[in-house]
This record gives structure tokens, C-alpha cells and sequence, in this order.
């Protein structure tokens, strides 16, 4: 006799919950999750609204004891600071899951979704998710209340330049500016020659420091002055003081090197025009086109001045010019740079047009110059120079006229130029005519030079049209590819608080 077996389908038994009698799969306390949760709350005992403290001026967070720390918007850091706020509480269940849930920018809150699991009755695992608000309360940090005081500071940086010009300055703020160098200083004040950084502490005074170091050529001297001690802890309260001197060489000035450093050149002549300053001293020889860089060491070990003041240049027009074509290099010549041309020029100055006398000069404006240009240059034939290296040289290697760069139509420039700068926010004495003047320099110095050009960060001037990128009288201009876009962040239409969380 053959028995067929057949195998028998087995699902798990059920029982009835001991409180509302629905059928649920047996578990250590034989009560259904409903049930279950109405007599046990695993959150108990967490807080489900807590208060946080946010500095609107530094945008940053408080973190207790005493350490404020800078966090973005749902961020792994944000989300850390708050779960140490209920850091207690949380011990006594398992933390499984933590996330923001979106709320407004500008609501002034925050809330952070938990799950958590515990262990309840007899042995039962209960989960529960819920949410916990954080609300953000304004509070003035400690080193914030030290810059609305204004007097309160730690190190300061003297930034001086002994020179009429503000050329070098107006280049290093930019600079500071494109790369956030500013960011820390408690205040910036503005004196006739040079700039004073406040900073709250010593460290960042001299990453200042290093950074004007890398941008410009120049050498510093530190002090510091005592302010109290307490001799039971053996702790002191200096204040810091950093004397940093530029030095007194700007674009377009006509200097005069000692007969050492022109031969350590490359035997160049003694008499060169500087073309730009950053992080050297960038001179060309307006006879032979010869180049040379001098660092700030360098410069300190063979100091020269520059022989006119920028005041002192004169508008000539060019009656003849011809270009070079054949140099004669001398035996250990330095660089030939080839953005310029060497040319001849007979030159006669516009307030002599009713005479005849012309003056012959070799340029590096070969390539720029044509008969009837206007062009700026010094008259050293006819000017007083004052100094130790030119006394000393033979007056037939002393060129008549220097020339250093065309002239255009300024009032056209300024009409058409569709781009602006940003300034550093600094208290500063009443702008006269020369700083504006001045400052019209370096804008026209940033339209000729690319190589300082592509150091600033250039914006897009939106209430100008945009035209071609030159003009009639080819007056260079900056191109629209080299602009960057101003971002304008719009208030909120929900009122002012708003914006000062977004980060």
C-alpha cells in the first residue's frame, strides 16, 4: 500500500492583541503596535522644541561651552550641532536616522526628523520617528561685540608707501579683495600715505603680512607693547604693531639705477621706465628694449627713487617716428621683451607749438606711436633732477625726453567704459580732485596692461550699453569675455531678518 504525502502549506499562527483583540503575529508583549504606542512613548523625555543661538554678523553658531563655529544650511556640521544639543537624552534610546526637514531660509527655524528605537516590554523593539524644532535666536558673538566697540583691537598692520601716487595701493586692494584678505580685519582706515589694518588677534595680522609679502615688494618690522600681565597665572596682553613700507616705485615712474645693479642686470642702461608693479619691480630700458625684475630684496640692497613726480609729465605730439629694426646688444644682455617695439620719435610739446624746438628720444612705443599722437612724457632736459646716481652719469647717456605711454581722450574713456571695481569698505578722509584723478590712472592703467588685468577681478557695469572693443581712436578697452557678473542678492519680500540666515 502506497501513501501519497502532500506537503502542507504552513503559515505562522496568530493571536489576538490582550488589549483591543486584533489578530497580530505573536511578539514578547502580545500587544499590536497600535496599542503598543498609545501606552509607551519612546521620546519621552527629549525636548520637541529647542533653542539655538545664531550671530548674524559672522554667521555662525553657538556651540557650548564657548566656541562658536561657522555652518551652512543643512549641512553635516549644522546637523551635528543640534543633535549635541539633545546630546543627553538621546543617550538612553539608539539614534538609527537623522535628517533636516526643508523649512524656509528666513523662518528662523529649523527641524531635524529623528528615528529611534527602544527596548519596552519584555524584550519588545518599538521604533517611533518624530520631529524636533530648533528655534534660532540672534545673539552677538564675543569677537563681534569687539568690532561694534571699534576701539578694541590686538595687532595692527601700518601699510605706508613714501610716494605722491596711489597707484600701488589701488592694485593691492583689488587684490585683497579677490582673494578675501579683508575678511578678518576689524577696521580699515584710510591716512594720506597708506592704509592701517585692525585685526582681533596676532595670527591673523600676520597672514596678512605674508600675503603683502607674496603681492608687492616690501619689507616689515614688528613691535609689540605691553598692556597688563597677572603675575599668579603668568599671562601677558600685548598689543601688536606691523610696520610694513612699499616700496616708493609705482608704474610709469622714471628711476635711475645704481651703476652695480644696471650690470648686474645684464648691463642695461641706468636710466628705465617701470612698467609695472606687483610682485616685482618690472623695468624696461626705452633704448634697447632690455627688461628686468627687481624683487623687494633686491631692491633694499640698491635703493633708487624715482626722478619726477607724475605731476611733472608733459603732453608732446609726435612730429616723425620711425621704428628700429636692427639693436646692437652689448656682451651679457638681459631679456628683450616682445610686447613693445623700439622706434625714433622727433617729439614737440604742445605748449611750444609756436615754436620750432623738437626732441629726439628712442621709445618702447615704436609699435603704439604715429606721426600727430599725442603722448605723456618727462622732460629731463629741462627739469632740476636731484639725484645721487644721475649726478654721477655722463650727461650724453642722459636722454632729453622720456616717453611713457600714448595720450587719449579721457572724458570718451570714462563716457564708454562699461565695467567697475569693488572698494574695501574703510573709513577714509574726503576724496579730492588728485585721488580721483589718480584713481582715473589706474583704470586706464588696467585698460592698457593685461598682466595686471588679469589679477583684479573686473565687473560688468549693466547701466552701461555695451559696444565694440575699441574705439575711434583705438583707446584700449576691456574686452566683455574679461568681465564677471555682479551678484546682487535682493531683499526678501518677507522683511530684512530673512536674508541676514541665508549664508
Amino acid at each position: 500500500m502506497e501513501y501519497m504525502t502532500e506537503s502542507a502549506d504552513r503559515s505562522p499562527g496568530h493571536i489576538l492583541c490582550c488589549e483591543c483583540g486584533v489578530p497580530i503575529s505573536p511578539n514578547p508583549a502580545n500587544i499590536c503596535v497600535a496599542c503598543l504606542r498609545s501606552k509607551v512613548d519612546i521620546s519621552q523625555g527629549i525636548p520637541k522644541q529647542v533653542s539655538i543661538s545664531f550671530c548674524k554678523q559672522c554667521q555662525r553658531y553657538f556651540q557650548p561651552p564657548g566656541t562658536w563655529v561657522q555652518c551652512a544650511l543643512e549641512s553635516r556640521e549644522l546637523l551635528a550641532l543640534c543633535l549635541k544639543k539633545i546630546k543627553t537624552p538621546l543617550s538612553k534610546v539608539r539614534l538609527v536616522d537623522a535628517g533636516f526637514v526643508w523649512t524656509e531660509p528666513h523662518s528662523k527655524r529649523l527641524k531635524v526628523k529623528l528615528t529611534i528605537q527602544k527596548e519596552v516590554m519584555n524584550g519588545a523593539i518599538l521604533q517611533q520617528v518624530f520631529v524636533v524644532d530648533y528655534v534660532v535666536q540672534s545673539q552677538m558673538c564675543g569677537d563681534c561685540h569687539r568690532v561694534e566697540a571699534k576701539d578694541f583691537w590686538k595687532a595692527v598692520i601700518q601699510v605706508r608707501q613714501k610716494t605722491s601716487h596711489k597707484k600701488t595701493f589701488y592694485y593691492l586692494e583689488q587684490l585683497i579683495l579677490k582673494y578675501g584678505m579683508h575678511q578678518n580685519t576689524l577696521r580699515i582706515k584710510e591716512i594720506h600715505d597708506g592704509l592701517d589694518f585692525y585685526y582681533s588677534s596676532k595670527q591673523h595680522a600676520q597672514k596678512m603680512v605674508e600675503f603683502l609679502q607674496c603681492t608687492v615688494p616690501c619689507r616689515y618690522k614688528a613691535s609689540q607693547r605691553l598692556i597688563s600681565q597677572d603675575i599668579h597665572s603668568n599671562t601677558y596682553n600685548y598689543k601688536s604693531t606691523f610696520s610694513v613700507e612699499i616700496v616708493p616705485i609705482c608704474k610709469d615712474n622714471v628711476v635711475c639705477l645704481s651703476p652695480k645693479l644696471a650690470q648686474s642686470l645684464g648691463n642695461m642702461n641706468q636710466i628705465c621706465v617701470c612698467i609695472r608693479v606687483t610682485s616685482a619691480i618690472h623695468l624696461i630700458d626705452p633704448n634697447t628694449l632690455q627688461v628686468a625684475d627687481i624683487d623687494g630684496s633686491t631692491f633694499w640692497s640698491h635703493p633708487f627713487n624715482s626722478l619726477c613726480h607724475p605731476k611733472q609729465l608733459e603732453e608732446f605730439i609726435v612730429m616723425e617716428c620711425s621704428i628700429v629694426r636692427d639693436v646692437k646688444r652689448s656682451a651679457g644682455a638681459g631679456m628683450i621683451s616682445k610686447k613693445h617695439t623700439l622706434g625714433e620719435v622727433w617729439v614737440q610739446k604742445t605748449s611750444e607749438m609756436n615754436t620750432d624746438k623738437q626732441y629726439f628720444c628712442r621709445t618702447h612705443l615704436g609699435h603704439l606711436l604715429n606721426p600727430g599722437d599725442l603722448v605723456l612724457g618727462f622732460d629731463l632736459a629741462n627739469c632740476n633732477l636731484n639725484d645721487e646716481h644721475v649726478n654721477k652719469m655722463n650727461s650724453e647717456r642722459v636722454p632729453d625726453v622720456v616717453l611713457i605711454k600714448k595720450s587719449y581722450d579721457r572724458t570718451k574713456r570714462q563716457r564708454r567704459r562699461n565695467w567697475k571695481l569693488k572698494e574695501l569698505a574703510r573709513d577714509r578722509e574726503n576724496m579730492d580732485t588728485d585721488d580721483e584723478r589718480q584713481y582715473q590712472d589706474f583704470l586706464e592703467d588696467l585698460e592698457e596692461d593685461e598682466a595686471i588685468r588679469k589679477n583684479v577681478n573686473i565687473y560688468r557695469d549693466s547701466t552701461i550699453p555695451v559696444e565694440s572693443d575699441t574705439d575711434d581712436e583705438g583707446a584700449p578697452r576691456i574686452s566683455l569675455a574679461e568681465m564677471l557678473e555682479d551678484l546682487h542678492i535682493s531683499q526678501d519680500a518677507t522683511g530684512e531678518e530673512g536674508a541676514s540666515m541665508m549664508t
